[in-house]
């Protein structure tokens, strides 16, 4: 990512959390970014270790949990349920409004896709999901996949 693509979504992740009355602190700009960078989707423990060893001061994991949840809860960052890891979102600096999040996990190298689907599409599901006499509490899908430099590399 170029320099100033980086710049310009933590200007606009700024822009986001003073919307919602939040502060987007130096601690939680840092994980931020270490999330924007990687090519791969981290746990907790993988973004503590990044970023203590690219520090003076380290971090403790239950700090990186609770910048991670707020992240979150701003809506910068995804988490995946499938292998509790995180990713950053990818729409953070679009203009236009967002469908429902989905991503495609590639098995083999691990790299992550966001693409969206219609609103209409989660409506039907859970509408079948209660005609079936269920609750749906989470709509985001994780989809495994293998990408198309993996798919490349196996022929």
């Amino acid at each position: 990512m170029k320099k100033s693509q980086l710049t310009n979504i933590m200007n606009k992740a700024q822009d986001i959390c003073a919307h919602s009355g939040a502060r987007l602190t130096e601690k939680r700009q840092r994980i931020l970014e270490l999330l924007l960078v990687s090519k791969t989707p981290l746990s907790a423990y993988e973004v503590a270790d990044t970023h203590n060893r690219s520090v003076d001061t380290s971090m403790p994991v239950m700090s990186v949990y609770r910048i991670l949840d707020f992240l979150e809860s701003e809506q910068l960052v995804h988490k995946l349920s499938s292998t509790n890891k995180y990713v950053a979102c990818s729409h953070i600096a679009c203009s236009h409004a967002h469908e429902i999040p989905q991503f495609l996990i590639c098995g083999k190298c691990q790299s992550v896709k966001e693409i969206a689907i219609a609103k209409r599409i989660v409506e039907e599901l859970d509408k079948q999901v209660a005609d079936a006499g269920y609750k749906l509490m989470n709509s985001q899908l994780e989809l495994q996949c293998l990408c198309d430099n993996c798919l490349a590399s196996a022929a």
